[in-house]
């Protein structure tokens, strides 16, 4: 299965003690991931979900989970912060290994919420060799240990969404699930790309069904600086409400409730 990459311009519990990960990087952070080291651990992931990139949570009720990819500039993660803060809603947030390295701070903020590995530097997998398919996973999975403290596995997204069965059992391999999403709000091609606040929250209502995916991301476009899908956050979560969802991360299928 082949899919082709989407031209993405912009892509890329709260921590008592986050003011001192902002200070002390943990000491086995500092150890470096290599392939042995993660093949040498107890990490697994749900037998059911190798071989997939999942487009929506696997659930009967109307939730949904509101993603973010960071792998460009970090404009818009205050306000989305801010928001998932004052509405009291979790998010998920994919890191790039390269992003995690050039914004530690606003990192480490995102990090309150579940992460997930987005490579190191955003490329096509699947013009990689597995060995640099690799290395790309381990690279970020380090950095992002590194910088925030929290291991990122299991939770991976494909960069421009482009995978396919040899490269999603590479990161299956390396203890990931794949989650692509059900529908992508566009706000990362920005006011220059004829988007607006009001179309990125119609798309993603339009969407919603349970165990919707909802790709969104923390950085302005570069051509204009419009944030807008930090901007249209608030009426997306207000309409998606009024419908009669809530709101659920990954951890919802990782680990689900006895």
């Amino acid at each position: 299965m082949r899919i082709r990459p989407a031209a993405h311009l912009a892509c890329g519990a709260v921590v008592v003690s986050l003011l001192a990960a902002w200070l002390v990087e943990p000491s086995a952070a500092a150890r470096p991931v290599t392939q042995e080291s993660v093949a040498a651990d107890t990490c697994t992931i749900p037998a059911k979900y190798r071989g997939l990139d999942l487009e929506r949570l696997p659930v009967t009720d109307k939730v949904v989970a509101l993603t973010f990819d960071a792998g460009a500039n970090p404009d818009g993660v205050d306000s989305i912060l801010a928001t998932l803060r004052a509405r009291h809603i979790r998010g998920t947030f994919l890191l790039t290994g390269a992003f995690v390295n050039a914004f530690p701070v606003r990192s480490r903020q995102m990090a309150e919420y579940l992460i997930g590995n987005h490579t190191m530097t955003h490329p096509d997998l699947t013009k990689l060799t597995d060995s640099a398919v690799r290395q790309q996973v381990l690279d970020a999975q380090s950095a992002i240990l590194r910088v925030t403290g929290q291991d990122p596995r299991r939770i991976f997204r494909f960069p421009f969404g482009a995978r396919d069965a040899r490269t999603i059992g590479i990161v299956n391999s390396l203890c990931y699930v794949a989650f692509r999403w059900t529908v992508d709000s566009l706000g990362w091609q920005g006011t220059s790309g004829g988007m607006t606040v009001q179309k990125v929250v119609d798309r993603v209502v339009s969407a919603a069904q349970p165990g919707e995916i909802v790709l969104m991301h923390v950085g302005s476009n570069p051509d204009d600086g419009s944030t807008l899908d930090a901007d249209a956050l608030p009426t997306i979560i207000t309409r998606l409400r009024t419908l009669g969802y809530s709101f659920v991360t990954f951890a919802r299928i990782l680990n689900p409730a006895p």
